[in-house]
């Protein structure tokens, strides 16, 4: 988490709304069995996504990476009544692990699943959307945001998570990796794009709002 020493970080969680027994085991089994479980979205990240949902009210989002499943359960427990997610992950040896969790969650009909490219994937879905979270390959945010800008209403809600990226962005430029260039890319654009509105919130590893003018 961004800024926060342990102390503070459990006093936060202290004060946040519980993630559901469901949530808590998904974190157990994906830190037990799945590669990188750093990009779990985990319990404050998770539970502000599904505050942000609740408030955006989206009866149609869009989420490009979608690891284990934990974001995409969090925003369903944010869905207003009628609300589908369609969800992109590129690893396709995660589905069963994945759909196990969304069914003890009770959310077969709430969230559709895709594997494979997002790049390839987006073009497909005939959907516009209210709400777009993007946590895919870092390399390519500019392009999913390119690719997902149109198919967004006007009104709606673009979330970019690792926008911070461990405070990568801000190390000298002979430090940084394809995957931080990429992210600060991302930025830049979207600050000096008019076409929205955005705030980055130093939540975990940093999220970037943008609400579409």
């Amino acid at each position: 988490m961004i800024g926060f020493n342990s102390d503070l970080e459990k006093y936060i969680l202290g004060h946040t709304e519980d993630e559901s027994e469901v949530l808590k085991d998904l974190n157990r089994q994906t830190h037990v069995h799945i590669y990188h479980p750093r990009m779990l979205s985990g319990h404050l990240q998770g539970r502000a996504l599904k505050m942000l949902c609740g408030m955006i009210k989206p009866m149609n989002v869009l989420e490009i990476g979608t690891y284990t499943g934990y974001s995409a359960i969090c925003l369903a427990e944010g869905l207003p009544k009628g609300g589908k997610i369609h969800t992109i992950e590129i690893n396709d040896e995660l589905e069963e692990f994945i759909r196990s969790f969304i069914s003890r969650a009770g959310f077969e009909e709430k969230i559709k699943l895709h594997f494979g490219d997002a790049l390839e994937i987006i073009p497909t879905i005939k959907q516009s959307f209210d709400l777009v979270f993007i946590d895919g390959n870092k390399k390519q945010y500019c392009e999913y945001y390119q690719l997902v800008f149109d198919k967004v209403n006007k009104g709606g809600y673009i979330i970019a998570d690792n926008v911070l990226w461990d405070g990568k962005v801000i190390e000298e430029k002979e430090k940084q990796d394809e995957q931080t260039l990429g992210i600060i890319k991302f930025n830049d654009l979207i600050q000096q794009d008019s076409r929205v509105e955005n705030v980055i919130f130093p939540i975990r590893d940093g999220m970037m709002i943008m609400k579409k003018k």
